[in-house]
């Protein structure tokens, strides 16, 4: 398989880094992993709904070769300040310990220890070299990180699995049990399966991957990803923890009336919903708020999936817009950067769609954008955002993006 430019710039830095921290990575393999764009249902995931989405051309490279030995020895270019990152297979610090909350360390210690709990017999550890260039929070920085060591810890051990979702269940371990961010499972999902050219579609209750092209006769388009430059704190410290703590809540409070769901998204039904809304807006509004979000997220999704499959991605777009209006004022899961974004976006006329994405609070807004207008937006964007939030002058970043493969692997490095 043959590299991209982006591929042979990162193998560049990976090789000039793994020969200043002495890592021996020659003759290995190189692992890619995508980050992802979100079409629907943000924060649907922990709250049943089915997903949809793509692969993204924000990467994570990790250059890596089994060492003979039974320790991990890696380096992130990312985070040069945490150095090198050692430890031996078996002996890492207990989940959710207050001196590694702040290292990037604790996602390969988190690995380690979930696939170590899990059975999985590991005896060969690896040096290792990682950069990437997924902007944080709102592209699956985390998954894409926690599924790059899975699959290159597993392969230097020889380990296989048949079902793929069995990684998923991993990636969300480590992401839940060690480090302690309350995350779903969209997005180990949307960069584990994505694939070039087509979007993935996920349904919870077959656990089932279906991919879908976009229909014929589209608009050419570009996903584009608007990073606020913020830094949003981990998901255990952020708003997502407590929305999904509020929805969670409700389907408790709804299950002790006697409403047979098991999570927000079995609330389909119009005449249900508004025997809840009725029932229960006095007492928990903002509980009401969360679930108004998922109901109508979950009607828009088939509208938007039908759309996809149309080819009218000016419709897409919409409901994309959509989407992010009720993020906005009924799941309220955004914040005034990433609002910023959005505003700016909609004043160009060839924006189809934009909202804010992923864990919510900081990082990037998305948008869905002619492909004759992403100059537009770009300009725009330096104009208007600067003046909006001079802290964030320097820091801003429009990332244009195509649809790829999620994971792909280079052998033999030189």
């Amino acid at each position: 398989m043959e590299l991209t430019n982006q591929d042979k710039l990162a193998l560049e830095k990976l090789l000039k880094l793994a020969k200043e921290k002495d890592l021996d990575i020659e003759g290995g393999k190189i692992r890619r992993t995508s980050s992802r764009f979100c079409l629907g249902v943000e924060h649907g995931d922990y709250n049943g709904t089915e997903l949809f989405g793509v692969g993204t051309d924000r990467f994570i490279w990790m250059a890596y070769k089994p060492n003979g030995s039974d320790r991990l020895r890696l380096f992130s270019g990312n985070f040069p300040d945490d150095g090198i990152v050692e430890f031996t297979l078996g002996n890492v610090p207990e989940p959710k310990s207050a001196d590694i909350a702040d290292t990037w360390a604790r996602f390969p210690f988190g690995v380690e220890y979930i696939l170590r709990r899990e059975g999985i017999k590991l005896t060969q550890g690896f040096d290792a070299v990682i950069y990437g260039n997924i902007p944080g929070g709102g592209m699956s920085r985390s998954a894409s990180l926690t599924l790059n060591l899975i699959l290159s810890l597993l392969d230097v051990n020889g380990i296989e699995f048949d079902d793929k979702l069995k990684i998923v269940d991993l990636a969300q371990a480590v992401e839940n049990d060690y480090i302690g961010s309350p995350f779903g499972w969209l997005d180990q999902i949307m960069i584990l399966f994505a694939k070039e050219g087509f979007g993935t579609h996920y349904n919870p209750k077959a656990r089932s991957i279906d991919y879908v092209p976009l229909g014929k006769g589209a608009t050419d388009f570009r996903i584009v990803g608007l990073d606020t430059g913020t830094v949003r704190p981990g998901l255990e410290k952020s708003t997502y923890k407590i929305r999904r703590a509020e929805c969670e809540q409700f389907v408790a409070i709804l299950q002790k009336a006697g409403y047979e769901i098991s999570s927000l998204a079995d609330i389909r039904d119009k005449t249900l919903y508004e025997k809840i809304m009725a029932q229960f807006q006095a007492e928990y509004s903002d509980l009401c708020d969360r679930l108004k979000y998922i109901f109508h997220a979950q009607k828009r999704f088939y509208e938007m999936l039908d759309a996809w499959k149309a080819g009218d991605i000016e419709a897409v777009g919409r409901i994309f817009r959509e989407d992010g209006i009720g993020l906005r004022d009924d799941y309220k899961i955004s914040g005034p950067e990433l609002e910023a974004m959005c505003d700016i976006a909609r004043t160009v006329p060839g924006v189809l769609g934009e909202r804010m994405l992923g864990g919510g609070d900081k990082g990037a807004s998305g948008a869905l954008v002619r492909a004759d207008s992403v100059e537009e937006l770009k300009q725009a964007v330096d104009t208007a955002y600067p003046q909006n939030h001079p802290a964030f002058a320097d820091k801003y970043a429009v990332h244009i993006c195509k649809v790829v493969d999620g994971v792909r692997v280079y052998d033999k490095l030189p």
